[in-house]
C-alpha cells in the first residue's frame, strides 16, 4: 500500500458495521444535489430576477460540493461559503422585492446546514469553532449592505448551523468514545487469555517438575552413591555409573531451565550458553558408551547460534531415537557446511540393529521427536528429510541455512 492509499480520507460512515448505514451519506448528498440544484437555479432566476447563466454557476457551486463533503467536507465548504456569500452579493446587483429573503434565501440555508452535519461528524472542535465564527462573521459583515424591505436571514444561518455542528460533533465524539470503549475491551480481553495462558504454562510446568525432576534426581543419586554402595566395582562399571550421574545432571539443568522459562513470559531463555556444533561430539561420546558404534565426521564452522541448536537438537534426538528403537545398530553423524557456504547440513544415518529389542525400550513414546525436528528446521528456514532405509535403518538429512536474516 502506498502512502497516498494510506492517506486518502475515507467516506463518512466508511467503518459502520451496518451495510445499510455506510452509503447512506451518499444518498442524502446526492438527493441534496438533485433537489436543490434546480429548485436554486428557479429560485434565483425566476423570483430574484438574477441572470440565468449566473443563476446556474452560483447553483452548480453552492450545491455540487455536497457530494465532496461526504469524503472532504471541509474542502467542500470553502467552496461552498464562499459561492454563499458570492451569490449574496450578486443578488445586491438586482431590484430585490419586498419579503425576499437576503442574504441567503430558504434553499441555500438547508444546503449549509447539511454541509455542517457533515463537518461535526469529521472535523476536530477547533476546526468547527473556526467555521462557525466565519460564518457569523460573514453574517454580520453582510448587515451593513442589507436592503430596504428585505427579510433578513443572518441571524437564522447562524444559529442553524452553530446548531448542527454542535449536534454532529457532539454524535461524533460519543462515537468515538465508544469506538475507544470498545478497542479497552479487546485489549482487556487479549489479557485475560494472556493471563490464562501463562496460567497453564505454569501448570505444566510444576507437572513437569513433579513427574520428572523427582526421577531423574534419584537416578543421579543412586548413580553417584553406587561406588559407595556396591564393594569392588570394575572400573569400566564405575565409568558407566559416572557418566549416568552427569548425563542425568545434565538433563536436570536443561529441565529447570525449560521450566524457568515456561513459568516466566519475559524470561529470556537460558542464561547459560546453549548447545552448539561444539557439543554435538558430546553426544556421540554419550551414545557410544550406551554400546551403539557412532562413527561421527565433526565440523568447526562458525554458524548463527540458532543454526548450531537446532543442528544439535536434531543430532540429540536422532541418536535417542537410535538408541531406543535400534539398540546396538552402527550410526554415522556427519555436519558439514556446502561448498557454497549457505547451507548446515546435518546428517545420521543408523543401520538396522544387531539384535532386535526383546522389548521396546520405552512405552508409550510420545511420537513427537520427528514433528520437533521439523518445526526447528521450518523456524529457520530449511528443510528436513527423515525415513526408513531398504536395509532395516533409518536416515534424518536437515539442510539449514546460513544466511539471511540474522536468526539469533
Amino acid at each position: 500500500m502506498t502512502s497516498v492509499e494510506k492517506e486518502r480520507p475515507r467516506a463518512l460512515f466508511a467503518g459502520a458495521s451496518r451495510r445499510w448505514v455506510r452509503p447512506l451519506p451518499w444518498g442524502v448528498a446526492f438527493v441534496l444535489c438533485v433537489v436543490l440544484l434546480p429548485v436554486t437555479i428557479h429560485v434565483l432566476t425566476a423570483d430574484y430576477g438574477l441572470n440565468g447563466g449566473i443563476a446556474s454557476t452560483l447553483a452548480i457551486a453552492q450545491t455540487a460540493p455536497l457530494l465532496l463533503a461526504v469524503v472532504r467536507p471541509l474542502q467542500a465548504w470553502y467552496v461552498i461559503f464562499a459561492a454563499d456569500v458570492a451569490g449574496a452579493l450578486a443578488l445586491l446587483t438586482v431590484d430585490l422585492k419586498e419579503g425576499h429573503v437576503w442574504p441567503f434565501p430558504a434553499m441555500e440555508i438547508v444546503g449549509y446546514v447539511g454541509l455542517c452535519i457533515a463537518l461535526g461528524l469529521r472535523e476536530s472542535r477547533r476546526t468547527l469553532l473556526m467555521v462557525w465564527l466565519a460564518t457569523a462573521g460573514a453574517n454580520v459583515g453582510l448587515m451593513f449592505v442589507t436592503p430596504d424591505g428585505t427579510s433578513a436571514g443572518n441571524a437564522l444561518l447562524t444559529i442553524l448551523s452553530g446548531v448542527a455542528l454542535v449536534l454532529a460533533g457532539a454524535l461524533r465524539e460519543r462515537y468515538e468514545a465508544q469506538r475507544r470503549l470498545d478497542e479497552q475491551e479487546t485489549i482487556s480481553e487479549a489479557e485475560r487469555g494472556r493471563r490464562t495462558l501463562l496460567e497453564e504454562r505454569a501448570r505444566i510446568a510444576r507437572e513437569l517438575h513433579d513427574v520428572v525432576a523427582h526421577h531423574m534426581s534419584v537416578i543421579t543419586v543412586q548413580s553417584d552413591t553406587a561406588a559407595y554402595r556396591l564393594e569392588k566395582l570394575p572400573p569400566d562399571v564405575q565409568e558407566e555409573f559416572t557418566s549416568i550421574a552427569a548425563t542425568a545432571r545434565e538433563s536436570l539443568g536443561e529441565m529447570r531451565r525449560l521450566l524457568g522459562v515456561l513459568r516466566n513470559e519475559e524470561a529470556n531463555g537460558e542464561l547459560a550458553p546453549q548447545p552448539g556444533l561444539t557439543r554435538i561430539g558430546q553426544l556421540v561420546e554419550a551414545t557410544a558408551r550406551a554400546g551403539i558404534p557412532v562413527k561421527f565426521t565433526p565440523c568447526d564452522a562458525d554458524v548463527p547460534e540458532a543454526v548450531g541448536l537446532s543442528a544439535y537438537r536434531i543430532v540429540q534426538e536422532a541418536l535417542a531415537n537410535v538408541v531406543r528403537h535400534a539398540p546396538g545398530a552402527p550410526t554415522e553423524v556427519s555436519v558439514s557446511v556446502s561448498e557454497d557456504g549457505q547451507r548446515l547440513t546435518v546428517l545420521v544415518v543408523n543401520g538396522p540393529p544387531s539384535e532386535p529389542p526383546a522389548a521396546p525400550l520405552e512405552q508409550g513414546g510420545t511420537g513427537h521427536g520427528l514433528v520437533g525436528m521439523r518445526e526447528r528446521v521450518r523456524i529457520i528456514g530449511g528443510s528436513l528429510d527423515a525415513g526408513p532405509l531398504r536395509d532395516g535403518g533409518f536416515r534424518v538429512a536437515a539442510q539449514l541455512l546460513l544466511t539471511g536474516e540474522d536468526l539469533t
